[in-house]
């Protein structure tokens, strides 16, 4: 059986900095979806054709394109996915700025997977969103959440490994991920 193609994706993590602790947005995917049914994750999805078009106030940093492993223009496609997922996956407004988004992983799903995607994982400052997040027919249970009340839901292992760094780290990093492996972080 020949592999399935993986599809550019992009996912955007919103860092909320609060007594307690950092807290990241994240949401249930519904029971019923094709991929990724009943796990928390980031918000985010494919690229679509018109992210490719969609203008931006200021572009991503050089260093931010050269990590994406993309040429401008389809890292400038990924910035806009993220933020235009995350608008539709909950309710939140965010400006066509990519100059604050930062790469911090990038996973490309198993071989074995019948659907695949080589997704970019942008983080920023929840400050740059307006408005109240909201449960919506694509993500459910949506709540601000500590990196330790994230790890005890039902996640994807990039996911869970993106927590556990950031909880680590305390800050936006850059890592690749390969599925069934060991976390490999990249240089700078």
């Amino acid at each position: 059986m020949t592999p399935v193609r993986p599809r550019h994706a992009a996912s955007l993590i919103l860092l909320r900095q609060q007594a307690g602790g950092t807290r990241v947005l994240m949401g249930r995917r519904p029971a019923k979806s094709r991929f990724a049914p009943d796990v928390f994750v980031f918000p985010g999805g494919r690229v679509d054709p018109a992210d490719y078009d969609r203008p931006v106030a200021r572009a991503l940093a050089e260093d931010c394109v050269r990590r994406t492993g993309a040429d401008s223009r389809l890292a400038a496609a990924l910035a806009s996915a993220a933020l235009r997922e995350t608008e539709e996956e909950t309710g939140l407004l965010l400006p066509r700025d990519h100059a604050p988004l930062t790469l911090a992983a990038r996973a490309i799903t198993p071989t074995n997977s019948p659907v695949r995607f080589h997704a970019r994982f942008f983080a920023a400052d929840a400050d740059l969103a307006s408005g109240e997040a909201g449960d919506t027919s694509e993500l459910a249970n949506l709540a601000w959440r500590t990196f330790d009340e994230s790890l005890t839901l039902p996640l994807f292992d990039i996911t869970e490994a993106i927590l556990r760094t950031l909880r680590a780290e305390g800050s936006p990093f850059l890592m690749t991920y390969r599925a069934g492996s060991t976390l490999v972080k990249d240089l700078p």
